[in-house]
């Protein structure tokens, strides 16, 4: 049982009370002390300020009133009334918890703050930003951007330096939506993208009970997208990609290889590419841990797929990155590294698109979207095709194509060699 609740008024099943009360500890220079919420939670105690104070003489702890006796106002009954109302939506705020059985797994601090309707994050950009430093911490730089990008947007759509919770509404999300569109060269699918970002911070501001479930705006909007073109490329053109003659060492002989490495690899994406390191290669398999899901990739390496990593093995210790990607030590530098070196290698393909007189738009992507298209053009059941892409799908289905035998994996990539 509280140990407040053992003194005075209980309720919320023993475990959370609150009572007005007299703080002795802190006396004013007028000789009165602060009237208090006292909260009880769980063994713990606080205060919240009702704003008056009153003499110690003048205070009734039993009936939680200012004594009639008090001079010191016009109208006692006018302050005991507004100091029973500051209790009675203290209680409100408890029993709302309570029912939405929220209540039993707070701290004392956070009811405390739902009383007094203050949060470090009342607005959607501090909470914003605050969730981005905290992906950086768990060494998810990607998705940090990503957050801090669509902070960056929304300032500009809105003109403000701030936005609250209670802001982000339906016809908030429909101005943000005029705004990108509005624009020139922008698309549905980027709006899409920015929209998903912002539901998942309002999503998170949800779980920390920053904002009620009801408020939730994505009930009426819908994110929409539109159909993108194909970026798979037939086997004819990734045959061309595979025997062209280049320079050893030069940079289109490595984005050459990128993404080929990336198609045999199951799709990897390039960020991942650019942090395997020579430890990432066990018993002649590559294992590693995706950056964007954290779903591990267990990808034997084939002779061909050999014959390409060769090159870049040589010479090579244990922690050293295998591809000539990353140059700095830290993590926040390395995610610099590879967005520029992104960039390059995009702009290499489209050169090396030229030169095998492939019409496609090469990109860092269409080496994935190719590898899934091919494989299931193979006849490839789509749920291995799903499980070797490392989808970080929930289904029942992915669930259990969790424990697909390797020797299964291996039977389809073997399947998949250009020539």
């Amino acid at each position: 049982m509280c140990k407040l609740c053992a003194n005075f008024f209980v309720d919320l099943k023993m475990q959370t009370c609150i009572k007005l009360s007299l703080d002795t500890r802190r006396i004013r220079k007028d000789g009165s002390y602060p009237i208090i919420i006292r909260l009880g939670h769980f063994q713990k105690t606080t205060s919240i300020s009702t704003g008056h104070s009153v003499p110690l003489k003048h205070w009734d702890d039993s009936k939680q009133r200012i004594r009639n006796s008090y001079k010191g106002i016009k109208s006692i009954n006018f302050l005991n009334n507004l100091l029973a109302k500051q209790l009675s939506n203290a209680q409100d705020i408890l029993n709302r918890l309570q029912d939405s059985e929220q209540l039993d797994f707070m701290s004392i601090r956070q009811i405390k703050n739902k009383i007094v309707n203050k949060s470090k994050y009342d607005s959607f950009f501090e909470f914003g930003i605050e969730l981005a430093e905290d992906l950086i911490l768990s060494e998810r730089l990607g998705t940090a951007r990503t957050y801090r990008e669509v902070i960056s947007v929304l300032k500009s759509s809105t003109n403000s330096a701030d936005i609250k919770f209670n802001e982000v509404n339906y016809d908030f999300l429909k101005g943000f939506e005029r705004f990108h569109l509005s624009k020139s060269g922008n698309s549905l699918n980027g709006l899409a993208a920015y929209m998903r970002t912002i539901r998942s911070i309002y999503n998170q501001g949800i779980k920390r009970g920053l904002i009620s479930r009801d408020a939730y705006p994505f009930k009426d909007y819908q994110i929409k997208t539109e159909p993108t073109a194909k970026r798979a490329m037939n086997t004819e053109n990734l045959k061309k990609i595979l025997v062209l003659q280049l320079e050893k060492g030069s940079w289109p002989f490595h984005y050459r290889n990128y993404f080929l490495l990336s198609y045999m690899l199951f799709g990897m994406s390039f960020i991942d590419m650019s942090f395997l390191k020579m430890n990432n290669i066990i018993d002649g398999r590559v294992k590693f841990q995706r950056k964007k899901t954290s779903k591990l990739y267990d990808i034997k390496i084939t002779p061909q797929m050999l014959q390409l990593l060769d090159f870049y093995f040589l010479g090579k210790k244990k922690d050293d990155f295998i591809l000539p990607i990353i140059k700095r030590e830290t993590l926040e530098l390395q995610y610099k590294d590879v967005h520029g070196a992104r960039k390059r290698y995009n702009n290499g393909l489209q050169r090396i698109a030229e030169i095998c007189q492939i019409e496609e738009h090469l990109t860092s992507y269409v080496s994935r979207h190719s590898f899934a298209t091919h494989a299931m053009l193979r006849q490839i059941p789509l749920p291995a095709i799903s499980t070797m892409l490392g989808h970080a799908s929930i289904s029942t289905t992915q669930v259990y194509l969790k424990s697909l035998p390797n020797n299964i994996i291996d039977s389809y990539q073997e399947q998949l060699n250009i020539i």
